[in-house]
């Protein structure tokens, strides 16, 4: 027995081992958490769902239900009891759950998936007890608020900088420092929002779900790794990827949706009106989608048949995809009826910009090792769509002359 844990603690598990690691937490956990959801659930349909009003103001997400939420405070209850009889202040809970997410980060760059998600996890469950054990005592304050506040993005960065290291001889590095920016974006435009006055609860991936799903996927990855690839000493852990994919493209699509909320809550209220917007974004999406379809294929000719170099067939698709798009977002999308030279003086600026922009960010993708050109192309394309075409065009090119001159006259 001492030679088996001896074996676990310094990492040299046999095939049946690392399964077993990773799956008898597991087994324990769906044990106690699926016999607790038949009990709650009897619960609940005798004499209703037991209400958490900590958990009504944060709301629900579309993975994560107002059910769900409630049930999983109902079901960590016991563990809150001992905490709470513990006598521990909320601080020491707060560090307590850094300390042990910090550590989860180190396993996960040792390549001990099992170890570190499951670490992850409970300092997760941890990190849900303290603001709440700080106001059952009335000992909350805003030095405890920030301690947890900042240390979770310590959690949340020492665990993805932990599998940054893990993969970094490999692409799934990308994902992993996309999920790290995402979810460092967004509690920040929420603090930012809170700052401002709007609050900013809403998205799909918030800290629970990016907990769960991040923390799950790295745990239990070593059960397919083991049977799937049981000789390899660096395993690729596929449902970690899987998670780790996940949570970096919802973070990040949570912070911008929270961006935009937060944008339209400060804006002017001469500004153009949101209730145009859903018109405005199916319209334009498909426009787009077709300029985009014909600036592709322009690329694809010339580099494939005409053997052009992919920058400088990058700049002449942006200027026939850029006709195009001129075409249909006047006349279909915005219903533009403003002087047309004008207009369009406008937009080859904009369109030009777009073109550079697109041109020196697929130069400076290419300058990556072993980086496909079509991957750059469109990585280049719709960050650059969203953050210059989109704006400029719908605030600067199609924008009706007089409702600028209003605008610009509300911010003297």
């Amino acid at each position: 027995m001492l030679q088996v844990l001896l074996a676990w603690l310094g990492g040299e598990l046999s095939q049946n081992a690392r399964i077993w690691t990773a799956l008898a937490p597991a087994l324990l956990a769906a044990a106690y958490f699926i016999i607790g959801l038949i009990i709650f659930s009897i619960r609940c349909s005798i004499i209703g769902i037991p209400k958490d009003s900590e958990t009504e103001k944060r709301g629900a997400s579309v993975l994560v239900g107002m059910f769900l939420r409630h049930y999983f405070f109902w079901v960590i209850y016991p563990l809150s009891w001992l905490v709470l009889r513990s006598g521990l202040p909320a601080n020491a809970i707060t560090t307590l759950a850094a300390l042990i997410g910090m550590g989860s980060g180190v396993a996960v760059a040792a390549g001990r998936f099992a170890l570190g998600g499951w670490l992850f996890l409970f300092a997760g469950i941890l990190d849900t007890m303290d603001g709440r054990l700080a106001r059952m005592r009335k000992t909350a304050s805003p030095e405890g608020a920030v301690l947890d506040s900042i240390l979770d993005r310590y959690v949340d960065g020492a665990f993805l900088v932990g599998l940054a290291w893990y993969y970094r001889d490999s692409w799934v590095l990308f994902p992993v420092l996309a999920a790290l920016m995402g979810t460092s974006l967004v509690p920040y435009v929420r603090a930012k929002g809170e700052g401002l006055g709007v609050e900013l609860r809403g998205g799909v991936m918030q800290r629970l779900e990016r907990v769960l799903f991040l923390g799950g996927g790295v745990a239990l990855a070593p059960v397919l790794e083991a049977l799937y690839h049981p000789t390899l000493s660096r395993p690729p852990h596929v449902l970690a990827v899987a998670g780790i994919i996940f949570v970096a493209v919802f973070s990040n699509i949570t912070a911008i949706t929270r961006l935009r909320d937060l944008l339209f809550a400060l804006a002017p209220k001469s500004f153009i009106s949101r209730k145009h917007l859903p018109h405005w974004y199916v319209w334009g999406a498909a426009t787009a989608a077709v300029a985009t379809a014909v600036d592709f294929s322009s690329v694809l000719g010339t580099v494939e048949l005409l053997s052009f170099n992919p920058v400088l067939a990058t700049a002449l698709g942006c200027c026939l995809g850029a006709a195009v798009n001129f075409s249909l977002n006047r006349w279909i999308v915005f219903k533009s009826k403003d002087f047309i030279i004008a207009q369009l003086s406008r937009y080859i600026f904009t369109s030009a910009m777009s073109a550079i922009l697109n041109a020196f960010g697929l130069y400076l993708m290419l300058l990556l090792p072993n980086i496909s050109y079509l991957f750059a192309w469109w990585l280049v394309r719709a960050l650059v769509f969203l953050s210059w075409n989109l704006p400029t065009q719908k605030n600067y090119v199609f924008m009706p002359r007089q409702t600028t001159t209003e605008y610009s006259s509300s911010c003297v």
